[in-house]
């Protein structure tokens, strides 16, 4: 018997919701297409998405847009040149390779996210794990960079990434966000958009792929006044804290937010709110409470960037819990680290109740000796000169004996740092950062197999009826001219009225619903004798089959209260 991951499988397949990627030259692992149900059906989790995490708090978040392909200083800046990496191991006879961390977990049980590859190596050869397709020996465990590597242009040397999050795009654009919002914290940068991570062994379909869609919110704080979010202290979540799991726990437990604030399982109130939120949006997407919570990652497992992370997992049939999402307290990391590879100003403004009398460091410059040595780019120099931050200049001529100003090396002597006293309103500071951060794919995946079920025999997609792709389908009962003639004016109605509609003459009434509940078409129009008499159509559930009888008029205010989220 096929198991519900098959069924969904199968169902994406045959009506066309997603399938793999480059079919006729017999494909490649971790890719896929989505067909025009898949599509649609994203679009509407993509808006859903928006409308629980960005619409609530429209004032401080906005969206923006930013490349796929990114520079390598980004992303050596970020730290993903030297920490994005998975173990892989290779078997000495047929030379295929895996992640060596997830056979190690197949095999035994052990949950070994985060060890180091020469641990791993270890592990493999005391439980004598051998390659799961030949039976050969498996070799060393070694790091595998997972960033797809580029070249920007025709010039050898200008290496880039595909990026493997939109975070960085989100980064590096701080300042000018920052200002646009008149320099006033809290605010958050959002953006949904592709990424690639060149996974060693991709499998589970949608759930672990090489090329997919992420959402992402980079939320920026003062870590000394946060603000406070529109938080329901009270609300129930589930948890499994990483101070329970180090004790043996195994299932989470069910708390109040407040009492994991102040159990210190949250670390912060934002962390807390947009958990929250992303509860709240696989609730709308079908998923119980009681089939999802959220699990803390290990000090050894977290991200490089991150002092805590919390993934949220969704209970899947044949894979187990599933991460949906991801939510990191990536503190200063990121705008820290960008500040000391771009030598640029990425700092917020705190403003002081009074104003202080303290000694700043000043960049000093020898303006004369710039001009007789850099002519007419001298200005561009002095003007890139008041824009670097002094620390930055004051380490860069401590440790190279020179600053890199507009391309050029501007030595020791001609440039220097001074200090002197000012009144001072406040104080630069670097913003900490929460982050939740969402799969698309994934969440695609989790509703479709959320929403399989099974009625006699038939499958039913009962997803959520304001996700459906199809709002509607319109039938004449039978293949008779004047039905045919009525349906079609219905049809064209309901399509000039904005609603998403299909029209469908061909095979038995009970074959046409049931061809239309298994790709979740909430409402089913059936156009008979007593329509041509009356105006009047019978408009089917496809939950519960039942039916009522509307008038043509009242259809499409109908249609629109039974796929809207207010009940």
């Amino acid at each position: 018997m096929k198991d519900k991951a098959s069924k969904v499988a199968d169902l994406a397949q045959r009506r066309g919701f997603y399938w793999p990627s480059w079919e006729i030259y017999g494909g490649v692992a971790g890719f896929y297409d989505l067909g025009p149900l898949g599509k649609e059906l994203k679009n509407k989790i993509m808006e859903l998405w928006k409308k629980i995490m960005i619409h609530p708090l429209q004032r401080i978040v906005v969206e923006i847009e930013t490349p796929m392909i990114t520079p390598y200083k980004v992303l050596e800046a970020s730290g993903h040149v030297e920490n994005f990496t998975d173990p892989v191991v290779e078997c000495k006879s047929c030379g295929r390779k895996f992640r060596a961390d997830h056979l190690i977990e197949e095999v035994t049980g052990l949950k070994v996210e985060g060890l180091k590859p020469e641990d791993l190596t270890k592990i493999i050869k005391e439980n004598n794990i051998r390659c799961p397709v030949c039976g050969g020996e498996l070799g060393e465990v070694k790091p595998f960079l997972l960033l797809f590597q580029t070249q920007i242009g025709p010039y050898e040397g200008d290496r880039g990434f595909i990026r493997p999050e939109t975070a960085q795009g989100a980064f590096v654009n701080f300042k000018r966000v920052y200002q646009l919002m008149r320099e006033k914290l809290p605010f958050g940068i959002a953006q949904i958009g592709r990424v690639g991570r060149n996974e060693i062994s991709p499998r589970q379909g949608l759930l672990r792929l090489r090329e997919f869609t992420i959402a992402e919110i980079e939320f920026f704080i003062d870590p000394l006044n946060p603000g406070r979010p529109p938080l329901d202290y009270n609300a129930k979540i589930r948890l499994l804290p990483w101070e329970l799991a180090k004790g043996g726990q195994k299932e989470p437990v069910e708390v109040t937010v407040k009492e994991a604030l102040e159990k210190g399982w949250i670390m912060n109130e934002w962390m807390a709110y947009w958990m929250l939120k992303a509860k709240e949006l696989l609730n709308l997407l079908g998923v119980s409470d009681e089939d999802q919570y959220f699990e803390e990652k290990s000090p050894e497992e977290r991200a490089h960037y991150s002092s805590q992370t919390y993934d949220q997992l969704v209970k899947t049939e044949r894979y187990g819990w599933m991460e949906v999402s991801g939510h990191a307290y990536r503190g200063d990391y990121d705008l820290r680290r960008h500040i000391q590879y771009s030598g640029k100003d990425l700092y917020a403004f705190r403003k002081f109740k009074e104003p202080k009398r303290v000694r700043v460091k000043v960049v000093r410059w020898n303006a004369k000796e710039l001009g007789m040595r850099y002519k007419s780019k001298a200005k561009e120099i002095i003007e890139e000169l008041k824009r670097k931050d002094p620390e930055v200049i004051e380490r860069e001529l401590y440790d190279k004996g020179y600053v890199e100003v507009a391309g050029e090396r501007i030595e020791k002597g001609i440039v220097w740092i001074e200090e002197r006293e000012d009144v001072i309103t406040g104080e630069k500071f670097i913003p900490h950062v929460v982050e939740p951060s969402f799969g698309v794919e994934r969440l695609l995946y989790v509703a479709l197999e959320h929403a399989l079920k099974e009625k006699d025999g038939r499958l039913i997609l009962s997803i959520p009826k304001y996700l459906a792709p199809i709002q509607a389908v319109v039938f004449p009962l039978l293949e008779e001219e004047a039905l045919i003639n009525k349906a079609k004016e219905v049809w064209q109605m309901l399509l000039e009225e904005g609603l998403r509609v299909e029209y469908d003459e061909k095979g038995s009434i009970g074959r046409r619903y049931a061809r239309y509940d298994e790709i979740g078409v909430p409402v089913a129009v059936t156009i008979d004798f007593q329509s041509l008499e009356d105006d009047t159509v019978t408009v089917r559930d496809r939950d519960t089959w039942e039916q009522i009888r509307v008038n043509i008029n009242e259809l499409p205010e109908v249609i629109r209260k039974i796929i809207s989220m207010k009940k």
